[in-house]
Order: C-alpha cells, then structure tokens, then sequence
C-alpha cells in the first residue's frame, strides 16, 4: 500500500503521548518543534519528562492511560514498553477516527516518523514505512552531508523574492518559467541581487502591498500594457540538450536540472523512459523523432514547435539522444531559432560513440595505433578520402546508424583499401540495460546478425587487442551496473 507523504500544520493541536520512558523522550522534541499541545500520560516519568513538564511546555498525568485520554485529540502516539497498552491505544483511537503511531509497532500505525534533513523552512523527510529505521538514518546522514549549511537563508530570500514576484506578474506561463530560474540562481536580499534585476528589470512598478490587493483585478488598457512588458521580461529559450547514450547517470549537471524544470520536453525517439521520467509531471512530453527511417513528425514542424512554444514563454527542452551536436539535425533546429530571433542555448552530452567504447573498454585514440577518430553515419560512411593506405588505417572509424545489413558498409571500406583483418566491434543500446557487442573483422563484418537499435560501429587497430581475446564474430552481453 503506498503511503501519502504530507507535511502538516500543527500548531496548538492536541496530541496524546502515552508513555514517558526513554522511548517517549525520543518523540517529545519532534512533537514539541511543531507547536502542538502535548498531554503525556504516565504512571512515571523521566527526569527529563517532569522538567518539560514544570517549565509548561507539555501536560504530565501521572497515571495509567485510560480510554477517556483520547477524546478530542488529533494525533496519538503510544510509546510504552508493554505491547497490551500499546494496542489498546491504537484499537482506541482507530474507533474514535484519529491518527496513531504505536512506536515500532507497524500492524499499530497509521503513520509514521520520518529521519527529518533541516535547513530552516526546508525539510526532507525518510520513510521505510517502518521497514528499517536504520536505512532512514543512513540516508538522512549523508543528504545531511550533501546539503550546503546556508541553504536556509538562501531559501527565504528565494521564498520573499516569490511572494514579490506573485505580487507582480499574472498567473501564466511567464511568471511559472521565471519562477523555476530563480529556484536555480543566487539569491539574497540586496536590492542589487543579480537575481532581482532578472526579474523586476524593465518594470516600472516594485511589489508593495497595494499592488499585491490590485494586481488579480487589473484590467485596464495600462493594466494590460504592464503585464504584456512584465511577461516579456522572461526572454523566449530553447535548451538542446544531449540526453547521452540512455543511462541517466550520463547525463550532465546540467541536461538533468533543465529536463526537471521544463515546461516542455521535444524527444527523440531514442531517448528511453527513464530519462523522460525525471521530466515534471507538470511537462509536456512530445516525441518528435522517428525509428528506422520512418518520420513521426516533419523537421519543419519540429522547428515551429520550438518557437511556437518558447515564444509562448514556456521553458523547452529539445531533447536529443547522444550529443546534440553530432548526427543530431542540430544545424538546421539552430538556424531556424536564430531566423525566429529564438534564444537558445546547448547543453552537450556522452554522445554514444564514446559510451561504446567505454563498453567494450577501448581507447579511440592509441599512440602506437590511432591518431585520428572518424564520425559517420551508415548513409555518409564511404569517404572520399584518397589518402595513402597507411593513413586511411591511422584512424578509428565510429559509425553511427549503420544500418541492419552491414554488407555494403565492409564492400565499401574494402574498396577504399583497408584490409580484410581490420578489427570491428558492433555495440547495440550502449550503457543501457540490454547492451549487446559483437567483435568482427572487417571481411566477416556483413555477416553479423542485426542488432537492437540504436547501434554503431566501431573499426579500428585500437581494437585489435579485444578482438583476438575472444573467438571473432562472439556475442558480448555485459550487464549495466
């Protein structure tokens, strides 16, 4: 059953704690930083129990627990060492309609405590549903190790630089894409924060109290004229972002914050779920890309995607399998947002040439064997090069999209004049879960099976080491980590 993970306001609501030991003085702090009203009933109590109690900020009964104790409380903890009580609290407040914690007690709870991060108004709360509290505590150490110590009064600058900007811009696309820039940004409270000119620049008006009653109900014609120069104070973006070989954990600092905070994504078809999924659930996710050769959507259309939307003032990711910029029609998506008068900006990524290597462990570039990589694609792999045979081999040939049949792919370089011993390596769905390598020569190359797509070749002497480790032509399944 999955659980609702909610952060609630308790300020001044009745809680119940029964049970004033060692495992009760363990949930007094959390209880008490929240503001509720916290009753501890206990034949006894410890030193630390009774103190809190004559300082006022909680309610002892020194007495047993009786069923009477429940009535009109919100929340119910039973912390006791004796199981019987500790179910008769729970079986007492399920029929009364309130939430219980039996403390390491899972059939007894209706919820429970999580190992809490902190940075002022940020809080990261862990749940094992109760599994193991020591997996809890693990991982809140080391997000408590990760976290910079001045996040907090980062965030309420960030928090007062919302509030003005709600104040300011009208709800829409504007105002949430400006948002999302500023939650990435420095931010603090001078009024020379680079952040502030981002986004009151241009306006006429600061954020006062007025403005915050009067904005929702502008509609003059000098109304309009404000929120027209306030929305196009967020400039048009386009982000093409490489979305590596397929494994999220290739994708840069960058590509992932960007895909986490558009509004709309444009993929390829190439780019596997898993890196859709980190996209919100508030984007708009569109494939844009084609399998095979067969389109899904026109290249014009997919240009005037990216500007219809970005000029919409939604924030866009085209997103693109590899690295944008090798064998990604990148070119022509760039032209047409300069021609719009579009900015844009690229986001590079693990272009899958250099992911196939690093699968079958192969160095593209040897001192003794290769001082030149050659990036093609099946279409475009028959060069013109009319160099000298000893050059044609000095380099390591990486194609990507050779194609099923690799017949024509070896007739070509034959006829170019590399040799039929020259080594050759077919990498399929490289650094993804089902990757694939066959290991070839360049005269058996077209005879090996199709593979999954997507798929490249790699040929070269750099090779040759892996090759003769392992009878030719031999199927390598090597598992992701």
């Amino acid at each position: 059953m999955s659980m609702l993970p909610i952060f609630l306001k308790l300020d001044g609501r009745p809680c119940l704690l029964v049970g004033a030991g060692n495992v009760a003085l363990d949930k007094i702090g959390s209880l008490l930083k929240t503001g509720l009203k916290v009753r501890v009933v206990a034949p006894e109590a410890r030193a630390e129990v009774r103190e809190l109690a004559a300082q006022g900020k909680l309610e002892w009964m020194e007495r047993r627990f009786e069923l009477s104790d429940l009535d009109g409380n919100l929340l119910v903890i039973a912390a006791t060492d004796s199981a019987e009580v500790n179910s008769a609290v729970y079986r007492g407040a399920v029929e009364r309609g309130i939430l219980c914690n039996s403390v390491d007690d899972i059939p007894n709870c209706d919820f429970f405590f999580g190992s809490v991060v902190s940075r002022g108004a940020l809080q990261i709360a862990i749940s094992t549903s109760g599994e193991s509290p020591a997996v809890a505590q693990r991982l809140r150490r080391e997000i408590d190790e990760q976290l910079p110590e001045d996040l907090g009064p980062w965030l309420e600058h960030v928090g007062q630089m919302r509030r003005e900007v709600l104040a300011v811009y009208p709800a829409g696309e504007a105002r949430k894409t400006l948002l999302h820039r500023l939650a990435q940004r420095p931010v603090c409270g001078s009024e020379d924060c680079p952040s502030r000119r981002l986004a009151f620049e241009g306006l006429e008006t600061e954020p006062t109290a007025e403005l915050v009653e009067a904005a929702p109900e502008a509609d003059s014609d000098s109304d309009a004229q404000f929120w027209s120069d306030a929305e196009e104070a967020v400039p048009a973006t386009v982000s093409l972002v490489g979305a590596g070989p397929g494994d999220p954990e290739l994708l840069t600092v960058k590509a992932l914050r960007l895909i986490q905070t558009a509004d709309v994504v444009l993929h390829d078809d190439l780019v596997p779920q898993a890196i859709l999924d980190l996209a919100s659930p508030c984007a708009e996710i569109v494939n844009v890309g084609k399998r095979c050769g067969v389109k899904l959507i026109t290249q014009e259309t997919i240009n005037a995607l990216m500007i219809e939307h970005a000029r919409g003032q939604r924030s866009v990711v085209r997103l693109k399998s590899g690295d944008p910029l090798i064998f990604g029609r990148a070119a022509e998506e760039l032209a047409a947002l300069k021609d719009a008068g579009v900015a844009f900006d690229v986001v590079p990524g693990v272009t899958v040439g250099f992911a196939a290597a690093a699968v079958i462990g192969c160095s593209l570039t040897n001192r003794h064997a290769a001082s030149n990589v050659i990036f093609s694609t099946g279409h475009h792999a028959a060069s013109h090069n009319d160099s000298p045979l000893p050059e044609i081999e000095n380099a390591t040939r990486v194609v990507y999209m050779p194609g099923r049949d690799l017949h024509l792919l070896a007739q070509e370089w034959l006829q170019q004049g590399l040799p039929p011993d020259f080594p050759c390596a077919v990498v399929s769905r490289a650094a993804q879960p089902g990757q694939q390598v066959r290991y070839s020569t360049l005269a058996d190359l077209g005879e090996c099976e199709a593979t999954a797509a997507p798929s490249l070749v790699i040929a070269g002497w750099t090779v040759k080491e892996h090759v003769a480790q392992m009878h030719l032509d031999a199927e390598v399944a090597l598992a992701t980590p």
